[in-house]
């Protein structure tokens, strides 16, 4: 008897075993997909794990339905990371399978099944099983997979739904993105021949004979002084008022030089144009310091200011590892940053970069995922979000995690709650390989090993060629507004520093961490304030929608006209988002062009390079923005920042607020000035004389770490100390209370003092549901394994309470 033991893509405990015949033993190998009947009349796709001969003593193993593949998709360095994963952050191995396959890998008998709109297929090439399923789906928009093994009338319909997939005939169900290609804008330029005076007179004189042209030039000059813009031919032809048949003879003839603005992102043609750039001498240091120090330690933390070129450095490292023949992660917090720095690299590296995060599709991410199993020379580098630490790699030569202490990379829901920097360190660790952690403000976490000489420690201090670090001024809002020199939410200092700005061509970042027009709405008669039904928040009003929107849980309703407890018509808004501070904007400044980015403009697969790349276009004046404007973007004309108001992130419930404050500040602040011109940070706030404030404004990141280091040993926060935080879920309260309290009484029997709560946190109910928090803190010394162990056991115990049992517990490892 031969047996193997398959992982699931659901949350079990153990591992199923079914049996296998010798044929079936002698082809399978771990890492191959099997699709195996579970419970009663499920179909999984599960991912071979064990090949054995020891049968369960439990239950009797059934049999496979059939082997998917030919060699494994999955190899052993990702199954011990799944492992790791599983262990450390206490998950399944199906939470992890889940989370690391793309979803096209795991059919299962729920799976969706639709007509690709995308494609038209020639139907002479299906075979008579799958044309059957492809014509039921020309009279029906969907097909679940029993529904197709009704029409075929036989079990075992996964290879033929396979095949059609391969095919591209059909897709697996899920969101589809539209294509994105922006069009082509035309831009001229004079020919670079006629800047010379001497040249210019003569071209003058030359085209007197040609009055309409020589408008055409004369309209150029006036264009270009009055705006530092890139001159479009329909912006030209219309201001001197000839047709475009003109400006093309005056292309033909060389006078004009016309060009284009880049295309679409992501397919990749033509070779690789650059060669990389020279490194001035403080990058060079810093290579080889970088190099000097991986010798000595597997990670090394690269801390250099904004700006300062850290992804030149990056650019060289990776050139050495390609050289060495091996592979590349770089891992970015944000979608919003890959679209920026795929240009950047493929033009070092032409085709070798591939791209993999979330909004590409499953087709896209499938032909990753086989480019990186097979080593192929399309996925040498890739570029990705936290995701992408789970792809196949089998020759990893270097990690690099950029912004690394920026809070994305961590997974909150579902499980697994990895946290995807200090996973890329053990992933790296398995391939022998080094990780370089680069940031402008490194997490207290980083810094701390780096300090312990756990980590090499690398710094920049200088930004790129010697541009100052941005002016950072502090406004006190409550001064301002006692003396009546508030606009709106603008003080008269910020509208000053705007109007200065725009005048002379420059872009404005405003940045702004709530979305929405305003998060309160109250009547003034009576008080009320519409809330959530499913939460414990108040609505948030979007006005290019009239709706009030919970951000918790989606709810939505149309904005009401009078007050639902009173009847009174005086609503009032209070607090404000980046759609109110957009339309001020406007208001301000009507003749400029203002956009805004957050989640809600940033929707689609190429919503962030829209916004990013009219910017980079100079078709945007003034950007308002959520924190996704921080992370690490690269904008060359942006010569002012606004910080609309500090406060709100200064006093937000967690023990990480200052750190988090500091490194938002000092990273929406590195968007200014980063080209010639010093860049100018204006942030309004209630308290200028707040200790962040102030070593935001001097840029002190050893001073804020040393203060909050401080707090961190005083309290036993991490980095000093680890920590678990369980969160109990439940929709009835009173059962919450009397679980949590167990719980946490269950734990200080273990654990004496490290025990905090339960508490409800400050948002208590979401979704309906009531949430109570304990945290379990670990001292150094503590062996966290043999915590996790006790913690567990309490687990079991607890859910064996057949009271408890329908209460969800959810586990986070390093929840920050």
């Amino acid at each position: 008897m031969h047996f193997i033991d398959v992982i699931i893509p659901i949350p079990l405990q153990k591992l199923f075993t079914y049996s296998i015949t010798a044929a079936e033993a002698d082809f399978l190998k771990i890492g191959m997909r099997v699709a195996v009947p579970f419970g009663k009349s499920k179909i999984y796709t599960g991912i071979v794990y064990r090949i054995h001969e020891n049968a369960p003593s439990a239950y009797e193993a059934k049999d496979i339905q059939q082997i998917l593949d030919d060699s494994p998709v999955v190899n052993g360095f990702q199954l011990k990371l799944w492992n790791w994963i599983s262990e450390y952050y206490m998950c399944t191995l199906g939470d992890v399978m889940r989370a690391s396959l793309p979803s096209a890998f795991i059919l299962e008998s729920e799976t969706v099944i639709a007509k690709n709109k995308v494609t038209t297929i020639d139907e002479s090439i299906l075979k008579d099983d799958e044309f059957l399923v492809y014509e039921a789906l020309n009279h029906q928009s969907s097909l679940k997979i029993h529904n197709i093994s009704n029409i075929l009338d036989k079990k075992n319909v996964l290879p033929v739904i396979k095949r059609l997939i391969e095919k591209e005939a059909v897709t697996v169900e899920e969101e589809v993105y539209e294509k994105y290609k922006p069009k082509l804008v035309r831009y001229v330029k004079l020919d670079p021949h006629f800047t010379a005076e001497i040249e210019l007179h003569k071209l003058l004189n030359d085209l007197s004979r040609a009055p309409k042209q020589r408008d055409v030039v004369m309209t150029l000059f006036s264009i270009s002084a009055k705006t530092k813009k890139p001159v479009k031919v329909t912006d030209l032809a219309n201001e001197s008022g000839v047709s475009n048949a003109i400006i093309k003879s005056l292309i033909d003839k060389g006078v004009l030089k016309e060009y284009y603005i880049q295309t679409d992102r992501v397919e990749y043609s033509g070779e690789a144009t650059e060669a990389s750039k020279r490194l001035n001498a403080y990058q060079k240091s810093a290579l080889i310091e970088i190099k000097a120090s991986f010798e000595k330690h597997h990670v090394t933390l690269l801390h250099g200011v904004t700006s300062s070129g850290k992804t030149e450095v990056y650019v060289k490292l990776i050139e050495d590892i390609i050289q060495e023949g091996k592979q590349v992660l770089y891992l970015l917090p944000e979608i919003a940053l890959t679209t920026q720095l795929v240009a950047r690299l493929q033009n070092y590296f032409g085709e070798q970069v591939a791209v993999f995060h979330s909004k590409y599709s499953t087709h896209e991410r499938v032909e990753v995922w086989n480019n990186v199993l097979h080593n192929s020379l399309k996925a040498k580098i890739i570029l990705g979000a936290r995701s992408s630490i789970f792809l196949p790699f089998d020759n990893l030569g270097l990690i690099i995690v950029d912004e690394e202490h920026e809070q994305s990379f961590k997974q909150f829901d579902p499980a697994p709650r990895y946290h995807a920097r200090d996973t890329a360190v053990v992933l790296a660790h398995m391939h022998k390989a080094k990780t370089l952690l680069g940031s402008a403000t490194p997490s207290l976490e980083s810094y701390f090993n780096a300090q312990q000489n756990k980590y090499g420690l690398v710094e920049i201090t200088k930004r790129y060629n010697d541009v100052l670090m941005p002016d950072i001024e502090l406004v006190d809002i409550k001064d301002k507004l006692k003396k009546k020199r508030m606009k709106g939410h603008f003080s008269d200092r910020l509208i000053e520093e705007m109007q200065e700005t725009l005048k002379e061509g420059y872009q404005i970042i405003l940045f702004q961490n709530r979305r929405g027009f305003s998060p309160i709405v109250e009547c003034n008669t009576c008080g009320h304030s519409p809330q959530c039904p499913n939460c414990d928040v108040s609505l948030t009003y979007h006005q290019y929608r009239n709706q009030l929107r919970c951000h918790y849980c989606g709810y939505n309703s149309a904005m009401k006209q009078n007050c639902e407890a009173c009847g009174g018509q005086d609503l009032d808004n209070k607090g404000f988002g980046t759609e109110q501070i957009e339309e001020e904007v406007k208001l301000l400044f009507p003749e400029h062009k203002v956009a805004r980015m957050d989640l809600d403009t940033t929707r689609g697969k190429y919503g962030y390079e829209k916004i990013i790349t009219a910017l980079e276009q100079q078709e945007i004046d003034v950007l308002v923005g959520t924190q996704m404007l921080t992370k690490g973007l690269d904008f060359r004309n942006v010569k002012l920042v606004g910080i609309m108001n500090a406060d709100n992130m200064l006093n937000f419930p967690d023990f990480r607020a200052h750190e988090r404050s500091f490194q938002l500040m000092q990273q929406v602040a590195g968007r200014a000035g980063r080209t010639e011109e010093r860049g100018k940070v204006l942030i309004q706030t209630y308290n200028p004389y707040h200790n962040i404030l102030q070593q935001v404004s001097t840029n002190n990141y050893v001073d804020m770490f040393k203060e909050q280091m401080n707090d961190r040993y005083n309290f036993k926060y991490p980095p000093v100390y680890k920590q678990i935080k369980i969160t109990l879920k439940h929709k009835d309260y009173n059962r919450v209370e009397t679980a949590s309290i167990w719980y946490a009484k269950s734990l200080r029997q273990v654990f004496k003092d490290h025990i905090l709560g339960p508490e409800s946190p400050p948002v208590s109910r979401i979704r309906n549901q009531f949430h109570k928090n304990i945290l379990v803190k670990i001292p150094k010394q503590q062996s966290l394994a043999k915590t996790k162990e006790a913690i567990i056991k309490i687990n079991n115990s607890f859910l064996s309470v057949k009271d408890f049992r329908s209460v969800r517990v959810i586990l986070n490892v390093d929840n920050f």
